[in-house]
C-alpha cells in the first residue's frame, strides 16, 4: 500500500491507497474520484506499518480494496460507510 502523512492545522491526514488504483479515475453518476500522485503518492508500506499510521491519523482517505479492508479489520472504518465507486472502494474518517 501507498502511504503519505502530511501535518495539518488540523493534525495528521493520512492517505493511502492500494498500487493498482495509482493514476486512475472512478466516476459514478456525479462522484468522480482521481487516484493522484500528488495527493496519494507517498511510501509503499506493509500493514503493520499502515495500521500504525492510520493510529496516528486526525483524517485519514483511503482508496482500493486491500487498504479499506485493513482499516475496517482495523476498527478505523465501518463497512456501512465505505463508499463503492466505479468498481473501487473509498473511504475517509476523521478523529475529533
Amino acid at each position: 500500500m501507498i502511504v503519505s502523512e502530511r501535518q495539518t492545522d488540523q493534525g495528521l491526514l493520512v492517505t493511502a491507497c492500494d498500487p493498482d488504483v495509482m493514476g486512475e479515475t472512478f466516476e459514478d453518476g456525479d462522484v468522480s474520484l482521481t487516484v493522484t500522485e500528488d495527493f496519494y503518492g507517498g511510501d509503499p508500506l506493509d500493514e503493520e506499518a499502515v495500521v500504525d499510521t492510520l493510529a496516528r491519523a486526525s483524517v485519514a482517505n483511503l482508496v482500493g480494496q486491500e487498504v479499506v479492508d485493513l482499516a475496517i479489520e482495523a476498527g478505523y472504518v465501518d463497512e456501512e460507510n465505505v463508499l463503492e465507486v466505479d468498481g473501487t472502494v473509498h473511504a475517509q474518517f476523521l478523529r475529533l
